[in-house]
């Protein structure tokens, strides 16, 4: 039996500069940390030969072509694993559709279970480019490269992301009291609703060959640098500021992003104290976060009472094998 435990991550500026049709023309940048909110994947040996896959659905085949789960397909593929093998996976929050990435936690917590399984080791950036090159290359995933990295390194960082493919993880280096605030300043609601983000993405990588499109993430991916140089300095006072201003100009790419209902309950929370936030992932649904002074809290809450809080605090280890005992 092995297990794994990988987080998921929360965006703070500059997500969709990590398209291919942004960053293959000029460096894009994402700042990002991962969260204690976690995707497990216990894999076992099965006696059969079979393979049997526990998800939202139960699947029983014969051979790796036959699995309808694409991730779990190409990634036995990939690692040429036959059969004779089980795999189920669970999430501390709705794992589709959040905004967390939980997408790409699961194919970096599978592939790095899948690894331990054939006794091997696999480093985070090959955990990490490996899940870009199952969601991205095989399975024709419309999104991006930063979720895999977040999750397979774990941390506060800025990831930058090359023209010629290769990405770059810098740890944001801070007092701890710096990422103390920033965890005991932010709120995050759940919104009740989930959504698929290739939908978004696609219209976002579209809006790419506008010029004017174009500049709005060039100043995001900015917005990104600047966010690390002010949190290395040890000043949150610009924190709420930036989140707001990459927020704003996110919602200018494409239609598909916000709504009339998100930017509701994004006005009633700064009315009521928040300095900054956004809606995490690609748009459209998941969770609301906020920046805001401890004081403001209880008034936010009341005032997006409809919507559920969610509790957490940051993740510094990302990907980790959790339990280890092979037959």
């Amino acid at each position: 039996m092995i297990v794994s435990k990988t987080p998921l991550r929360m965006s703070y500026v500059g997500g969709g500069s990590d398209l291919p049709s942004f960053y293959r023309d000029e460096l894009g940048a994402v700042l990002s940390t991962s969260i204690d909110k976690y995707i497990f994947i216990a894999l076992n040996r099965k006696f059969d030969g079979k393979i049997r896959l526990s998800y939202s659905k139960t699947e029983e085949v014969d051979r790796v072509g036959d699995i309808e789960h694409p991730l779990v397909r190409e990634a036995l593929t990939l690692m040429g694993i036959e059969g004779g093998i089980e795999i189920a996976s669970m999430a501390d929050i709705p794992s589709r559709g959040s905004g967390l990435g939980s997408s790409s936690s699961y194919v970096v917590g599978l592939l790095h279970a899948l690894y331990a399984y054939k006794s091997q080791y696999a480093d985070k950036g090959t955990l990490a480019a490996q899940a870009c090159e199952i969601e991205i290359d095989r399975c024709g995933e419309p999104i991006g490269k930063q979720d895999q990295y977040a999750a397979a390194y774990g941390g506060l960082n800025l990831i930058r992301f090359h023209g010629d493919e290769t990405v770059s993880v810098d740890p944001v280096i801070c007092p701890k009291a710096v990422t103390d605030e920033i965890q005991d300043s932010t709120l995050v609601f759940f919104t009740g609703r989930t959504r698929s983000a290739s939908a978004v993405l696609r219209d976002q990588s579209a809006a790419m060959a506008q010029p004017d499109r174009r500049l709005l993430m060039r100043r995001m991916v900015q917005l990104a640098f600047e966010l690390k140089a002010e949190l290395e300095a040890g000043r949150l006072d610009a924190f709420g500021e930036i989140l707001d201003e990459n927020w704003r100009l996110k919602a200018q790419l494409t239609s598909g992003i916000s709504d009339p209902q998100i930017d509701d309950w994004y006005q009633r929370a700064m009315k009521s104290g928040a300095k900054g936030g956004k809606l995490l992932g690609a748009g459209n649904g998941g969770f609301l976060m906020f920046f805001a002074p401890k004081e403001s809290h209880a008034a936010i809450k009341q005032a997006l009472v409809e919507l559920l809080p969610v509790e957490f605090r940051f993740d510094r280890n990302g990907s980790q094998i959790v339990f280890y005992q092979p037959q």
